[in-house]
């Protein structure tokens, strides 16, 4: 199966990026190499563009991809987070731009064997981002605990009922191991009541949410590295997020707005003593959405939202 995944808010991001044709650009989470295209074909032989992905599928799409580009354009197989690393080993300390788009592929969640969809029922319980890892979504199903399988479904899937499908998850695990998308499809449905599983979608959307994030340090890689991305972007440089769900996206904000304004004086102080410097602007007050033409193409685009900040 080709890899594909349609790059949310494409040219909005690549509006926002102010793409310069000698800079110097990253895109932490490379994919099939949909925004890394647009940044390359705007780059002169003098620009660079670094494409980080953890993905070996992702790997392989954007280098047949981006293979006009050879002479510009850098592709690491590694997690964003190591980023600044990545970025010294090539002798660069600082960028102009840096694209974050957090979704999941259209060919992760397509392609059943990847184990992030619901709607196989022969999928197996994976969910890895990177292969090279040994801890997989059936280890979380089948060795977590009931109150940290409770404490995940509840914070990271925001599910009201996660209290009930942590505890059917136990019991029926001591029937037999938990192996695939329609036995915890099965266990997950039992667990919610009839009238609740009438709306709201597929009743495991949320706790398999909660099991891809909880697996792949989703919400921990992002909270603990946004500063440093900050960090690594020369003045007017930008950072641009796309995210999918509540829980980044208030990640997001709430760092750009402490970026922004990173004073810790209470508020009757008359001038500030704390010495806590800004390092930039949000440039985006509200999220940017996508348009009525993009969610028509693509429904999956539904919850993305766009935030840039810009370095000082």
């Amino acid at each position: 199966m080709e890899f594909s995944h349609y790059s949310v808010l494409l040219e909005e991001t690549i509006e926002n990026l102010n793409v310069r044709p000698d800079g110097i650009y990253v895109d932490g989470t490379l994919g099939g190499g949909g925004h890394a295209y647009q940044i390359a074909r705007r780059l002169s032989s003098k620009g660079r563009l670094i494409g980080i992905d953890q993905d070996a599928d992702a790997i392989a799409a954007a280098k047949t991809r981006l293979h006009e580009f050879e002479d510009r354009v850098t592709i690491i197989r590694n997690n964003y987070a190591n980023m600044a690393e990545e970025l010294a080993f090539l002798g660069i300390c600082a960028v102009d731009g840096i694209v974050l788009d957090l979704g999941v592929s259209s060919f992760q969640l397509d392609t059943p064997k990847r184990g992030f969809t619901y709607r196989e029922s022969d999928a197996p319980l994976d969910m890895r981002m990177d292969d090279r890892q040994a801890m997989t979504a059936k280890d979380i199903v089948n060795q977590y605990s009931e109150m940290d399988l409770y404490r995940m479904i509840r914070d990271y899937g925001e599910d009201k009922f996660a209290k009930n499908i942590a505890k059917h998850i136990v019991a029926e695990r001591e029937k037999k191991p938990i192996e695939t998308a329609g036995e915890l499809n099965a266990i997950i449905q039992a667990a919610i009541p009839r009238k609740a599983r009438a709306t709201g979608g597929h009743p495991s959307k949320r706790t398999f949410q909660a099991i891809r994030i909880e697996l792949n340090h989703e919400l921990e890689v992002l909270r603990d590295h946004l500063d440093g991305m900050i960090d690594l972007l020369n003045a007017g440089g930008r950072l641009c997020i796309i995210t999918f769900h509540s829980l980044e996206d208030r990640i997001v904000k709430t760092n750009f707005k402490h970026n922004e304004n990173p004073c810790t004086c209470p508020p009757h102080f008359p001038v500030c003593v704390c010495k806590n410097v800004s390092k930039g602007k949000v440039i985006t007050r509200k999220p940017i959405l996508p348009t009525e033409k993009e969610l028509a193409v693509n429904s999956r685009s539904k919850s993305a939202k766009l935030r840039v900040f810009e370095r000082g």
